[in-house]
This record gives C-alpha cells, structure tokens and sequence, in this order.
C-alpha cells in the first residue's frame, strides 16, 4: 500500500467516503470554470500560469494517469494524445508539452476536455463500486491524494484567470463586485511566544502531503509575531518612503529583479491622481488601506520586513504561534476571493488561517528523515526543494477543507501572482 503523507487508518477511507469527495471536488472546479467563456479557458498570460482548459485536464489526467490505468484493466484511455498534453512534470510518465506553450492548444477545445472529464469520472465512479478490497487499499489514497491536487489546482485557476484578466484593457471581472463595508485598520500590535523545544510537521491525523511531515523536533528562540499582517496602507507608507528605490533593503537577487522588472508597487496596484487603485478577481476598484497586501514577492515581503526594522518569522516559528488555532478564516468559501479587512472585535492573533498566504523566512526543504514515495508519486513535492521559499496559512482562494496548520506552500522568490503576503516577526 502506499501510503501519501499520513497514516490512513486515522479517517474514514470507506467508498461511499471517497465517492462524496470526489464528486464535490470535481464539481467545484467545473463551478470554477463555469463562469469562463472557452475563449478565457484558453489564454496563457506567462509560463507561470496555465490556462483553465489545462487545470480541468491535467486534474483528469492525474486520475486516469494513477488511479484507472493502473487498478482497473477494462478501463480504455479516452485519448493517448492527452497523456503528452497533459502531463505536467512527472519526467517518470514521459515527454510531455512544454509548459510555456500550454496557451497555444486551442484544440481539444473546452467540450472535448469536458467529455475527457466525464469519462474519466464515470471510470473512477464504477472502480471505486468493484474494486476489490486489496486493490481499494491502494486506491483510496490515491483518490483521496487526487482531490487535493485537484484543489490544489482550483487555487491556480482563480490566481491565473486574475493574472490573464488583469492584462486586458477591459479589465474583466471574473465575477460581480460584493458589497463590503468600509474597512479600518486595526493597529498592529504584538503576542509573545516563550519558544524552546517543539515539534512541527503533520502527526499523521488526516490527509496531509508527504512534505508536511514527519513530525519533528526544532529549537524555537523567544519571538513575537504580529496580530495580523501587514496592511496595504502599511505597505503603501513603505512605497511612498521609496522603498523601491533603496537598495539598501533588499536582497541582492531581490534589487536585481526590482530594476529588471521594474517594479515600483505590488502586483494588481495601479497608480492614480489620488491614490491606488488594485485589480482583482471582481474588477478594479480604489485600494483599501486595511486590507491585508497580497500578490507581493517574497523578496518585496523581505524588504518590508528590514524597513520596519524587523523579520519574517520562520516556518517553525509561524507553526507553533498557529498550533491549536481554528481552521477558519476568509477562505475560496466565502466566493470574495480577496482579502479581508480583520474585524475590530478581539484580541490576540488573527487571520493565521485565509486572506493571505504569508512567505515565511525559510527556505523549501525536506525536514529530519524525510523520503519521498516511489515511483512518479514520488516526484510530487520532493523535486522542488530546492530555491523555493515557504508560505504558510491558506488564501482567500484557498478551499476551506484543504488547508491545515502544517500545509507548507511554496514559490521562487520572485513570484507575484499567489495571493501572498506577509505577517512581521521579531526576536524577543
């Protein structure tokens, strides 16, 4: 059996289980798709994004790929094209289409990848019915494994269609503006944490990837972490300090970028007589200055950090501050897919969970006795530990059951269209 991440014994791998998550996922993402004409389906806006037609194929692939070629011998593969098309990076499946010319498959067309996904899904629907108790072994994980990619890839949906809507003149909107109340920022203010001996990483008690574990030990020094993070009218102070101007606050690779790319606010901001004006997935509209910033780099966030005279916290530092903290915050539930002012009311810690995923200081690595699994499920996550950094705590397009206190994201440090942002530490 192989086993992804956590122990399976811990929650309920029964088929009628797997069948209602299955279903759920792959309807949501049609949800997703459903307000996207095929002509926005089709669009590859940068090699970083991809375009929805590819997100609702490649998940399908991942389970005819893993899951029906492999456990169900009847099962006929709906095109032996789409398995070069839709490979993503599995070099163990063989040659696949390079990634910055998945933009440029205009054919299949949208109905085609519909029907790929209907077929699959019908082949998935009667393994899960007849496999036998062995094989279902095997299989559960793998399904349950595949729902969370699939997530996973529901995220990159909503951050690419932001990306390719924001580079047309028309500005679209993926969907209506909500009515909001004016937002007030909070003042920023600090919770201490004693440190010394912890433990991270995922304890094997529900679904987890495999880089979240195993659970170990780590040295914590006595730190403070912000009660929320940083604001953008903070941000925009730093702006206006020119911090995009000054060298002095910024990480070699990280000045080197800000002059190549020219960069002078974060990504989606757009400069006005009277202020800023931000992209988002509901138009544009005028800044709030007590939103949480997002879609800055890890190397902005650093900058930040060193202007206002503090840190990043580490991922272990930013695990222990969120232990035993409810999984509830402004997630891809709520349909705002933006961040949101924190509520005045309460005291402590906010908004670990949502909004923004915050880059921690450390450096995407394989913790103590780490080892991937065989095979191409292996190369899920232990390929990539390497230039990357670590963002923890979940987005606003971030589904709501797939987020967990020791999820580690990650991205070069360069990136800016993840709905990122930042949380200050300091030493105590």
């Amino acid at each position: 059996m192989i086993e992804i991440g956590a122990q399976q014994e811990a929650r309920d791998t029964g088929r009628p289980a797997a069948r209602r998550q299955f279903d759920a996922v792959r309807r949501e993402s049609e949800v997703l798709a459903s307000r996207l004409t095929p002509e926005d389906q089709s669009i590859q806006s940068t090699p970083d994004v991809s375009p929805t037609k590819w997100h609702l194929a490649h998940t399908t692939w991942f389970f005819e790929t893993f899951i029906l070629k492999r456990f169900d011998p009847a099962y006929r593969v709906f095109d032996p094209a789409f398995h070069y098309l839709f490979n993503s990076y599995y070099e163990a499946e063989g040659p696949r289409h390079p990634r910055p010319q998945r933009g440029m498959l205009s054919r299949p067309s949208c109905a085609d990848v519909a029907s790929y996904r209907g077929h699959v899904e019908a082949g998935i629907a009667q393994l899960i019915e007849s496999a036998s108790d062995a094989a279902w072994r095997e299989i559960a994980p793998l399904i349950e494994l595949g729902c969370h990619h699939e997530q996973q890839h529901q995220e990159l949906i909503l951050m690419d269609i932001k990306h390719v809507f924001s580079l047309n003149p028309l500005l679209p909107a993926y969907q209506p503006p909500r009515r909001r109340a004016p937002g007030s920022t909070v003042p920023l203010d600090w919770v201490a944490f004693a440190g010394g001996l912890a433990q991270i990483g995922h304890d094997g008690d529900g679904f987890a990837f495999d880089n979240e574990g195993p659970r170990h030990r780590v040295w914590v020094e006595p730190f403070r972490l912000a009660t929320r993070p940083v604001s953008c009218g903070e941000f925009a102070e730093f702006i206006a300090a020119g911090g995009y101007r000054e060298p002095e606050f910024w990480l070699s690779e990280g000045w080197a970028t800000v002059q190549q790319q020219g960069w002078e606010a974060p990504l989606y901001w757009r400069a006005v007589d009277d202020g800023w004006r931000i992209f988002t997935l509901s138009g544009e509209r005028r800044l709030d200055p007590a939103e949480p910033v997002v879609h800055i780099s890890f190397y902005e966030a650093d900058a930040y950090a060193k202007w206002a005279e503090k840190r990043l916290p580490t991922e272990a530092e930013w695990e222990v501050a969120a232990e035993g903290r409810p999984l509830a915050g402004n997630l891809a539930d709520s349909r705002r897919y933006h961040p949101a002012a924190v509520d005045g009311a309460g005291e402590g810690i906010r908004q670990m969970i949502g909004d923004v995923w915050e880059w921690t200081q450390s450096p995407y690595t394989p913790y103590p006795r780490f080892r991937p699994v065989t095979g191409a499920i292996g190369e899920y996550n232990g390929k990539f530990m390497s230039n990357q950094m670590v963002l923890r705590g979940g987005a606003a397009v971030t589904p709501a059951n797939h987020i967990r206190t020791t999820y580690r994201n990650f991205f070069p440090p360069s990136a800016r269209w993840a709905f990122s942002g930042l949380r200050l530490a300091e030493d105590a």
